[in-house]
């Protein structure tokens, strides 16, 4: 479903002409696509990174997303369109003149260099004096909470601590822009929780615009100012985590955001900016923006987060027929699986989030259930061609 806060459409002044009613952006595509021979890895992408914003690409591998990072820290060149970094046209500009830091998703730490050597390289690599280099590596390294570690090798580190290294070498130049790509993907769930929290932490302490690449929906949720879905080379929404967890545009970012549910429904009415969708007998209303070309009559798919769902006795009014088929324990709450009744059309499996272990008892597989839909909280589109 649409949300009005986002806005996808390229920007009234042509490509490559400033854009006055808003402050310049960090980072600014205008029409970039990106070719592989026959292949179009990134179709034509317009796209604006806030001053000082934590922005998440965030998609299924084969998406596009590292693609468009590369693009912006130009190891790729783009086939069309322009890239612009501030108020400078970097479309052709090697990525040593771009003043960006990357951290990449294996670190890339010289194994010959000390932990200092490896942070301060790109301040050798500038020509900066000796005593102003010893001192900014301190710096960052004590930000990243690594002093004393200066003189260690990378072998003799974990893997979160050279994730470390190699944020505090990118952090070090002072960037204009941070491009990170999927970090933390080799570390323990544990160990990338608490640095997704750090990383944030320093992102706002410093204020540097931060560009994140991931496939976790997770971190994405978590740690950003706005998230840019993408599947197919193609962006789909560009929005707040809110906006793209509760008013998704099109069916795959409803589906590809967080775990989801889909119920047979048909649209029954629309009326201005809300539609009237019946699942069974029931009746619910969601916004219609998705539905716009789909007649009174017309099959939908309507889709519910699990945590929205209840049970209740079989043929409780105001409930879909179903029946237990498995009770998942997730510690904190149970999952439960159900199948609904044969004669919904188009009927299948749906999972129900209850926090509490009360469920387990309470509902054995088998048993015949009333499920409960909520009156909000729902988004339909038009079933997959």
């Amino acid at each position: 479903m649409l949300s009005k806060a986002v806005d996808l459409s390229p920007p009234a002044s042509l490509p490559g002409a400033a854009v006055t009613d808003r402050p310049t952006p960090a980072v600014r595509l205008d029409g970039v696509v990106k070719r592989f021979g026959t292949v179009t890895a990134l179709e034509e992408t317009w796209l604006r990174v806030e001053q000082g914003e934590f922005l998440t690409l965030l998609g299924p591998s084969g998406c596009g997303k590292t693609t468009l990072l590369n693009l912006m820290a130009g190891f790729l060149e783009a086939d069309a369109g322009e890239i612009f970094i501030g108020d400078d046209l970097v479309t052709a500009t090697p990525p040593y003149e771009r003043e960006i830091g990357i951290v990449f998703q294996n670190y890339a730490l010289f194994p010959h260099m000390s932990v200092a050597k490896n942070v301060g390289y790109g301040l050798r690599m500038r020509g900066l004096p000796k005593r102003e280099i010893a001192e900014r590596v301190a710096q960052a390294l004590a930000l990243v909470k690594l002093t004393g570690f200066a003189d260690r090798s990378p072998r003799q580190l974990s893997g979160g601590q050279q994730q470390r290294v190699a944020l505090a070498r990118a952090l070090v130049i002072r960037p204009k822009v941070l491009l990170l790509d999927e970090p933390f993907s080799a570390l323990d769930k544990n160990l990338r929780g608490a640095m997704q929290v750090e990383l944030k932490e320093i992102q706002r302490r410093l204020g540097v615009t931060t560009v994140f690449v991931t496939h976790d929906q997770g971190e994405a949720l978590s740690m950003s100012d706005r998230i840019v879905v993408m599947s197919a080379g193609r962006v789909r929404q560009v929005g707040t985590p809110d906006q793209v967890y509760r008013h998704p545009q099109d069916r795959f970012v409803a589906g590809f955001i967080g775990d989801v549910n889909r119920l047979p429904g048909r649209l029954e009415s629309r009326a201005g900016e809300r539609a009237t969708v019946a699942i069974g007998d029931l009746r619910r209303e969601v916004e219609a923006e998705a539905l716009r070309d789909c007649a009174a009559g017309a099959a939908v798919d309507v889709f519910v987060r699990p945590d929205h769902l209840g049970v209740r006795p079989m043929g409780e009014a105001g409930t879909l027929p179903a029946q237990v088929a498995a009770l998942v324990y997730q510690g904190s709450h149970i999952d439960l699986h159900a199948d609904l009744h044969p004669d919904l059309a188009g009927s299948g499996r749906v999972v129900v989030r209850m926090p509490g272990h009360g469920a387990l008892a309470t509902y054995a597989p088998g048993t015949p259930v009333g499920l409960l839909v909520p009156q909000g909280g729902l988004v339909a589109f038009p079933p997959e061609p």
